[in-house]
């Protein structure tokens, strides 16, 4: 055992040693991690099959030749489990391992119930959540959808979700749980009066919100939101894909789920598709994981390692882009061609102040988020269009937090198929754009921001 893992602080899994008697499985309650030793000769019946292989036929040899037996080794990394089934030594222990997985147990037998490569991702994240469990699905909209059927929605219930939630949110629940006889209503979250009166008028069964709204980044107070819903009865669910970790903890501030679309800043490149939902109370882990594995919305084990892969520098990522739109943000204010800025780190944003204490520094470096909107003055459709063709470095997407700048245009994008009376309600205006902040050197996306703006004026 390396020093870095003191042997004390490692303990045999029993059902992880039944699931895979040819195995040595070590688990550390500390780092929630897996330690998986390959087998041995003696003890593995797939060494048997692989001694006799020469005796069987080129079809029976394609089909199980190569399988690796790496006698002790082990990978320095989560490997991708990349297989539907996982095998036992005979039935009975098959069927233990049914029952110990059913029952919340580790172990694995069917990659829809448990995958190795998903639950390192998913214990990754609880801990940078200081979650008591994290879930993994197949898409961060699979992941809302599975958070709100695990509130227990039944017909007649409500949902209150924030007035500036993103769009797809809003649709989710207008299309999939309204039929169903789940009734939706919005309120202006950063109003927390009129938040209170809507719990005690409505009784929620969930509450949903963003910390930061997209696209304007207003600010939500999570501590105060979260502790109004606990005292209604109502759950809270935290979309916080604009507000990973480090920059903010939702279970910390109260929440019953912290939500993410690990498409965005956990994954960080733009090469995988998933969600994640952190809970802190034991009790919602079940209902939560239940829908994911009935339902099938699962993430894949090479997603899995994608995302594993990106969590490793998301501080590292995320610091520099929060420095990247700080700078950003005080150049655009100080443009002609510009007439709104939309980023919480700037003094004039109405809720700085919130932002500053919602917010966690690192290293007593304050950050602020790397999403910011901003409104190119007089600008309609075909401006925009122009403005976003111009672009060189930045790239046009649906999407945010990758490495690379990304520009969105929320009529076209996240805000698709509202009626401009509604967005004109919330503030999203024609000539509004938002960006997401890359790690580029801020000094070459300040100058193509610059050079399109030109183009455009």
């Amino acid at each position: 055992m390396s020093a870095c893992f003191p042997e004390h602080d490692w303990k045999a899994s029993d059902s992880v040693k039944q699931a895979h008697p040819t195995y040595i499985a070590l688990i550390n309650k500390n780092l929630r991690a897996y330690i998986f030793i390959a087998p041995s000769a003696k003890n593995s019946r797939a060494n048997s099959v692989l001694k006799s292989m020469k005796n069987l036929s080129p079809s029976t040899q394609a089909v199980h030749a190569g399988e690796a037996d790496l006698r002790g080794a082990r990978s320095s990394v989560t490997p991708i489990y990349a297989t539907s089934t996982f095998l036992s030594d005979d039935a009975a222990q098959l069927d233990e391992v049914f029952a110990e997985v059913l029952n919340g147990a580790p172990g694995y037998f069917y990659s829809r119930y448990g995958n190795p490569t998903v639950a390192a991702l998913e214990n990754a994240i609880a801990t940078l959540e200081n979650a008591h469990s994290c879930v993994a699905f197949g898409s961060g909209m699979a992941a809302l959808h599975g958070a709100l059927l695990a509130c227990g929605l039944q017909s007649g219930d409500t949902i209150l979700i924030a007035r500036e939630v993103y769009g797809a949110s809003f649709t989710l629940i207008e299309k999939l749980l309204a039929p169903l006889g789940v009734q939706l209503q919005s309120v202006d979250v950063t109003d927390n009066s009129a938040v209170q009166e809507a719990l005690v008028k409505l009784s929620p069964r969930v509450l949903l919100f963003e910390p930061l709204s997209n696209p304007l980044v207003k600010v939500a107070d999570v501590k105060t939101l979260c502790e109004l819903a606990r005292q209604a009865g109502t759950l809270t669910i935290v979309d916080a894909t604009f507000t990973p970790p480090p920059l903010l903890r939702s279970l910390d501030c109260g929440a019953d789920f912290a939500l993410h679309s690990a498409t965005k800043y956990l994954g960080g490149h733009g090469d995988a598709t998933g969600g994640l939902v952190s809970v802190r109370d034991e009790n919602l882990v079940a209902p939560l994981r239940s829908v994911m594995r009935l339902g099938g919305a699962i993430l894949s084990p090479f997603e899995a390692f994608l995302f594993a892969r990106g969590v490793k520098t998301l501080v590292l990522r995320v610091r520099e882009q929060c420095r990247n739109a700080a700078q950003i943000a005080a150049w655009l204010t100080e443009q002609k061609g510009v007439s709104r800025v939309f980023y919480p780190g700037l003094s004039s944003h109405p809720q700085h102040d919130l932002a500053a204490r919602l917010l966690q520094p690192l290293k007593n470096e304050p950050l602020f988020g790397a999403m910011l909107a901003f409104e190119i003055a007089g600008a309609g459709q075909a401006e925009i269009y122009r403005f976003m063709d111009a672009l060189q470095l930045i790239k046009p997407a649906t999407t945010l937090g990758d490495v690379q700048s990304e520009v969105s245009y929320p009529p076209m994008a996240s805000h698709r198929g509202w009626s401009k009376e509604r967005m004109t309600q919330i503030g999203i205006t024609p000539g509004i754009l938002r960006l997401s902040v890359g790690i580029e050197d801020a000094e070459d996306i300040i100058a193509d921001l610059e050079s399109a703006l030109t183009g455009v004026s």
